[in-house]
């Protein structure tokens, strides 16, 4: 869809049911993100270290032109969840999953998955049978909900170097490694 609404079209419509619910009644509504989003999803990532904080124009960015990749989770209390991500170029078949982030008060109930699975839901990446993302060697969270995503579609995981250390230059950043899991064979079972 190119239009401005925060519908979608769903491959799999039973894959997720659009809200993630919590033990204690707390939904989040998973839809597109637009650029008056962007402010929200900075502070939201703002407050998920050890994400790296972009400038809010990345955001703008994200929520304007990759909105299609993106997923956004809204609660009661804003935004829960977001991730971004995008189709590298010479790569059709393969979704680069740059950024999830996960708001503390929304942690515990696989948010995170929810989301994943929502991006491959849709009808517009239908045609995805890899996921790619880079994981610091210390990010046990992001490395167990990827692993967990990759049982739950029955999907083999591999990883291999891609950025090291000392290509950040003086930023003092950990090894990024990246994890492909794929082939995917969709439509994945039901959650």
């Amino acid at each position: 869809m190119t239009d401005d609404t925060d519908t979608y079209l769903s491959a799999q419509p039973n894959i997720v049911s659009g809200a993630s619910p919590s033990q204690n009644g707390h939904h989040s509504e998973l839809r597109l993100p637009n650029k008056a989003d962007a402010s929200a999803i900075h502070r939201l990532i703002e407050q998920c270290p050890p994400l790296d904080l972009n400038s809010i124009y990345t955001y703008l960015l994200l929520s304007e032109h990759f909105r299609q990749t993106c997923v956004l989770a809204e609660g009661p209390q804003g935004p829960d969840g977001f991730i971004s991500a995008y189709i590298p170029p010479g790569k059709p078949d393969v979704l680069f999953v740059w950024q999830v982030a996960v708001h503390e008060r929304a942690r515990g109930r696989s948010l995170g998955r929810r989301m994943l699975l929502d991006l491959l839901a849709r009808l517009q990446l239908s045609h995805i049978r890899y996921i790619e993302t880079t994981v610091g060697p210390e990010n046990a969270a992001s490395r167990g909900m990827f692993a967990g995503l990759a049982r739950h579609l029955h999907a083999d995981v591999s990883e291999s170097a891609l950025f090291d250390s000392h290509l950040f230059g003086d930023a003092c950043h950990d090894d990024e490694r990246l994890i492909r899991i794929g082939p995917l064979r969709l439509p994945p079972p039901d959650i």
